[in-house]
């Protein structure tokens, strides 16, 4: 253990050797947080491959919908006068962008004769909450938003949603009835690592994106291990696909609808455009997901004692429950017993507002109980945060009003990246730390390569 005088003791001396210094700064929320490190304690600096954006956004947009993956084009898919019901991720998801690309998608279907009025936008919230006018707004552009009907799917609508059959895994799936009525369903998205699935984007604007309660719970029910007491199941991670029962199910689920076209995005390390896939809903989505890989499956040899992530801003660091993607990612990284510092603002840490309800269980054993008698997606992240907790420290730099809530969900709360770098220091249990830097820690995946034939990441 390091002491707090140690620690100041060690700034001084590296104060003096100030071209020894490696300067950082990681976006948190809206502003950024700025910071150095001695360079002989960094280990790595996890940034991806990055990709330049299209000059033409618009029109290489377009050229995907002309040019598409296993599909026609979608100006001879959709037939003129048909209905056609476009879903959008939620404020969430906002860094998707489609407040760039819709006008040109709605703009285009105009042209192949579906009037605006035959237009229906649904935010695919799955379980989250409902998304404000302002954000309806600001998710689809101030234009689209104007011209077409936009509105949010609500899981609990029972009179809105229609049942369809069960999965091979006896899901029972029942999905929104609009989208289900419509002529054609087109999904949009966005393509990134995700903790649970492998991959976001694709199936999941159905599940749960437009899905009934009790389908996003039967179905993410494969996320947990068979076993009570045994936790999350280290199947449904990321990067996995292939014999990841959350991700199959979810994938049996969305064919039920049988999606007619899908135009699917993967972001740059800053956060642009760069990939633009369209067509058939599971052949772009696979496409996208090998972009994924290239852009943001980052090799390592080594673990850390200390990971400094950043969820890459707002909105993937608008509350604990998205940022925890980032605190996922950085454990790959981590050493066993490390510590993670988090930069998460979280804005709106107390959404969704049951996900810290499942910590008033006074121990593990009871709260993966009573996320398994109900389950909802909050109380599998619950489970994952608890255990999260068993195999290192988390640190949050985050707002002061968030630190008491953070305490709850087994995360200390700092107010500052210089704080949360004293901490880390006096916990790590050495003076001369491996450090790795993660400056898009929601996105970045690291894949430790040292591990023996037939390993691999669980």
């Amino acid at each position: 253990m390091v002491c707090g005088e140690c620690f100041r003791f060690m700034s001084e001396i590296v104060t003096l050797h100030a071209t020894m210094m490696r300067q950082f700064e990681l976006k948190i929320g809206r502003t950024t947080a700025r910071f150095s490190l001695p360079e002989n304690h960094l280990l790595y600096n996890l940034v991806g491959r990055n990709v330049e954006p299209p000059a033409d956004l618009a029109g290489a947009y377009r050229r995907a919908l002309d040019h598409p993956i296993d599909s026609p084009p979608l100006s001879e898919l959709v037939k003129p006068g048909e209905t056609v019901v476009i879903t959008v991720s939620d404020i969430t998801r906002a860094w998707q962008r489609n407040d760039l690309t819709l006008p040109v998608l709605v703009n285009y279907l105009n042209e192949a004769g579906i009037p605006d009025e035959n237009i229906t936008i649904i935010i695919a919230v799955g379980a989250h909450r409902q998304n404000s006018a302002a954000e309806c707004a600001e998710l689809c552009g101030q234009e689209v938003y104007e011209r077409v009907r936009v509105i949010n799917h609500n899981a609990w609508d029972t009179d809105n949603i229609v049942y369809l059959g069960t999965t091979s895994r006896g899901t029972e799936v029942a999905l929104n009835r609009e989208a289900v009525a419509a002529d054609r369903v087109i999904l949009t998205g966005g393509v990134i690592y995700h903790y649970m699935v492998g991959y976001g984007g694709g199936r999941k604007s159905v599940m749960p994106g437009i899905a009934s309660l009790r389908t996003i719970q039967q179905s993410h029910m494969w996320a947990m291990r068979p076993t009570v007491g045994e936790g999350t199941n280290p199947l449904a991670a990321n990067m996995k696909t292939i014999g990841n029962p959350a991700h199959e199910d979810m994938m049996d689920v969305a064919s039920f609808l049988r999606p007619d076209f899908i135009v699917n995005m993967v972001p740059n390390l800053d956060g642009d455009i760069a990939g633009i896939f369209a067509g058939n809903w599971v052949s772009a989505w696979l496409a996208a997901t090998r972009m994924v890989d290239d852009t943001f499956g980052v090799d390592i040899e080594e673990q850390a004692d200390i990971v400094i992530a950043s969820a890459g801003g707002y909105p993937k660091d608008i509350n604990l429950y998205q940022s925890q993607k980032t605190i996922d990612n950085a454990l790959y990284a981590m050493k066993p017993g490390g510590v993670i510092i988090l930069l998460a603002e979280c804005p709106d840490i107390t959404e969704p507002r049951e996900f810290f309800d499942w910590f008033s269980y006074p121990s593990f054993i009871e709260m993966e109980q009573a996320v398994r008698e109900n389950f909802l997606i909050s109380g599998w992240v619950a489970v994952r945060q608890w255990e999260y907790s068993n195999q290192g420290t988390t640190i949050m730099v985050t707002s002061r009003e968030n630190i008491e809530l953070a305490a709850r969900a087994r995360v200390t709360g700092v107010t500052s990246i210089q704080e949360a770098l004293q901490l880390a220091y006096e916990t790590c249990g050495t003076t001369e730390p491996k450090i790795t830097v993660m400056p898009q820690g929601a996105n970045t995946f690291p894949i430790l390569r040292t591990q023996p034939e037939g390993g691999g990441n669980p």
